[in-house]
């Protein structure tokens, strides 16, 4: 039997599983998280996103989050943040996304699953991330979308 991925989930995922484009595949993602292919990993800033989010969002990732492992943002992490922008991997307005980042890498997941490809699942952006982490001494920090990280049989 495998081991089991640490995985960091962001927002976006849970908004995923209620999108037309994102729903097939954010469901097979989900489908392998219940069968404990993957233990999901989330900071608290997850709670401030979601408290805008669609009543049934926040429903659906309710159960979901309660059996999460999850991870403080701390100065560290907000630190790391920081220098993510300070290194312009992505602009001041994308703070949150860098707290994600920060946090799973200072967490040591073995991935990080998004929907966002703007500031986060895009080539140029994970090498950003990845070389500030290096830089610091911060592990390499492993960035896909739901449907990269499924186990097709």
């Amino acid at each position: 039997m495998s081991r089991i991925e640490r995985v960091y989930v962001d927002t976006s995922v849970y908004g995923g599983y209620f999108d037309k484009e994102f729903k097939e595949w954010t469901e097979k993602f989900f489908e392998e998280v219940d069968q404990g292919k993957f233990k999901l990993v989330v900071s608290n800033l997850i709670d401030t996103e979601l408290k805008n989010a669609p009543k049934h969002i926040r429903e659906f990732s309710k159960t979901y989050i309660d059996n999460s492992e999850i991870v403080l943002i701390t100065k560290n992490v907000s630190k790391l943040a920081k220098n993510y922008i300070a290194q312009k991997v992505v602009g001041e307005t994308n703070f949150n996304d860098c707290v994600h980042i920060a946090a799973a890498s200072i967490a040591k997941v073995d991935l990080l699953v998004s929907w966002n490809f703007k500031h986060i699942v895009r080539l140029d952006r994970i090498q950003g991330y990845n070389s500030v982490n290096k830089t610091l001494g911060y592990p390499v920090l492993e960035i896909r979308s739901p449907m990269e990280v499924l186990h097709y049989e």
